[in-house]
């Protein structure tokens, strides 16, 4: 039995298993930076399988090495996520989340558990390679700074330190079964914006004896758009959305203040730079020149995702041998985030798409929503297509 049998057979094999663990996952999902138990629960699965984790990196994040031959001829790494969000699960499942307000909604105990079952695999054919293996768990990707970059920091691309990292995330635009590739440049900066529009407040009858914040506030907004609109270049692709925005007055009352909460997103550096500068300048001036002031606050988020090109383009070369031409797909720019964008500002890097969506059984909801779920027979491609693909890594040039 050639290597690629080999691999489709062992994740075939332990399917049902890895089932049974993204769907614990899926019942008791914590959030980022909380990920205590979910550690716990991923490093006795390591330690079943005869790894021995690394715990307690940036908290709650873990390690492990799988060891060819040779293995210090080629080390690469693979990085799963571990944390979920902040939303109440709609979903009538027998694995509905137990913890409540919190959810897998991105997807990461789809990742987490797949890695799993790719260290179970690439472990029983350890004496089939040469090279290193360096699994990452990740905590924290739902929350700034990310902790991709906190990973970073305490070490995680040293000792030993991989030359190359692939990571794999869920896409429910894709049909299970497909797997979604790009070059470059793929994912956004994303920057928070917080704003605090102050003004005096009074009588909403009575306007010429107040200084309207809420008036302020929305001159600003609109204003803002052209930071995009007028300044980004057409090549630039570049979003600037706002989706909180906080005046605690009443239909008679005019607040003293009002509190606005937005994004910025962008895939490229200098230009990130250059609006950032902009936005405060414009929005502090437009405040005053309305006889208000205006606290304009960033949280400097992620940097754009690059894939390196020569690392997609070989593990797609991969992928299609694995699946088939017929399955691997060309994907767009998308301006949504990642931290794993930190690891590519660091070493070769390759991020790509795994299918899970299944119309006919309804599994349609995107990310981030109440409803979202997966075809789980994703979790057998992504196990065992991450395992050849690790393989076939080692072995390139």
């Amino acid at each position: 039995m050639d290597l690629k049998a080999k691999i489709k057979q062992l994740a075939k094999d332990i399917a049902g298993d890895i089932i049974d663990v993204r769907q614990h996952l899926h019942s008791y999902p914590e959030l980022s930076f909380q990920e205590f138990e979910t550690a716990k629960f991923i490093a006795s699965a390591l330690k079943k399988i005869g790894l021995e984790p690394i715990e307690g990196i940036a908290k709650t994040g873990l390690s492990a090495l799988i060891q060819g031959k040779n293995p210090s001829k080629k080390v690469i790494a693979l990085r799963a996520d571990i944390d979920a969000l902040p939303i109440t699960e709609a979903n009538e499942i027998s694995y509905k989340s137990k913890n409540k307000g919190i959810m897998h909604a991105c997807g990461h105990d789809v990742h987490t558990s797949s890695l799993l079952g790719t260290a179970t695999i690439l472990n029983q054919l350890k004496n089939e390679f040469e090279g290193t293996i360096k699994l990452i768990f990740q905590p924290g990707e739902e929350k700034a700074p990310g902790g991709a970059s906190l990973m970073i920091k305490e070490g995680i691309l040293q000792n030993p330190a991989p030359a190359k990292i692939l990571g794999q995330h869920v896409m429910p635009l894709l049909p299970v079964g497909k797997i979604g590739f790009r070059e470059g440049l793929y994912m956004a900066s994303a920057d928070e914006i917080y704003i605090t529009v102050t003004g005096k407040g009074g009588h909403g009858a009575m306007p010429d004896r107040n200084i309207d914040p809420v008036l302020i506030a929305s001159h600003i907004i609109v204003a803002l758009q052209q930071v995009v609109s007028r300044f980004a270049t057409p090549t630039t692709p570049t979003v600037l959305s706002f989706g909180k925005v906080i005046a605690e007055g009443a239909t008679n009352i005019i607040p003293n203040e009002v509190k606005i909460e937005g994004t910025f997103r962008t895939l490229n550096e200098k230009w990130r730079a250059e609006a950032k500068i902009k936005m405060k300048k414009l929005a502090e001036g437009l405040a005053e020149s309305m006889g208000g002031k205006c606290d304009f606050h960033i949280l400097d988020g992620y940097p754009f995702l690059y894939n390196n090109k020569e690392l997609t383009r070989r593990n797609k070369e991969f992928a299609t041998a694995y699946m088939g031409v017929e399955n691997i797909i060309d994907l767009d720019i998308w301006m949504a985030a990642e931290d794993f964008a930190f690891y590519s500002q660091e070493i070769d890097a390759c991020f790509y798409r795994l299918g899970t969506r299944n119309e006919e059984k309804g599994i349609i909801s995107n990310v981030h929503t109440p409803t979202f779920n997966i075809d789980e027979h994703a979790l057998e491609i992504g196990s065992g297509l991450m395992a050849w693909m690790a393989i076939k890594e080692l072995e390139a040039v």
